[in-house]
């Protein structure tokens, strides 16, 4: 048996952050739930928004839950749609595009708690923690 409690997330009720550029992310499992483990969250993309190339110090899997999607993975295009899963090894440089005309979501796992996001671009590297408490609260 364990001290720690079960949560149940809803997301309509929970903060949502913007992270600029037409993406917009719902933290579900995080610290705050009591997670020490794993974090998770849903994503939403307006139609041509897209997160730059990145990669992680652990695996990530990412479900399509609606919409069309471009995942850019190595280099390589892959278009998703509701339902297609991503799993992705730590140190793979990777984004995901919206090049629809209409809303798309993702829902993301990061399989280590103290998960980070290096941007291919600039080297720039911060903990998942840090890019939600840093973020505009819608």
């Amino acid at each position: 048996m364990t001290d720690k409690q079960a949560a149940i997330l809803r997301p309509a009720e929970l903060p949502v952050n913007d992270r600029g550029n037409g993406a917009r992310t719902i933290p579900l499992v995080t610290r705050g739930c009591g997670s020490t483990s794993v974090i998770n969250g849903i994503t939403e993309f307006d139609p041509g928004a897209k997160i730059g190339v990145h990669f992680h110090n652990c695996e990530e899997s990412v479900m399509i839950l609606g919409g069309e999607a471009v995942a850019e993975i190595d280099g390589v295009r892959h278009h998703l749609k509701a339902g297609d899963t991503t799993w992705l090894p730590a140190g793979v440089p990777h984004r995901f595009l919206n090049e629809s005309d209409g809303p798309m979501r993702i829902f993301w796992t990061y399989a280590d708690i103290d998960a980070t996001r290096t941007m291919v671009e600039t080297g720039i590297a911060q903990t998942i923690d840090d890019e939600h408490e840093k973020a505009k609260r819608l």
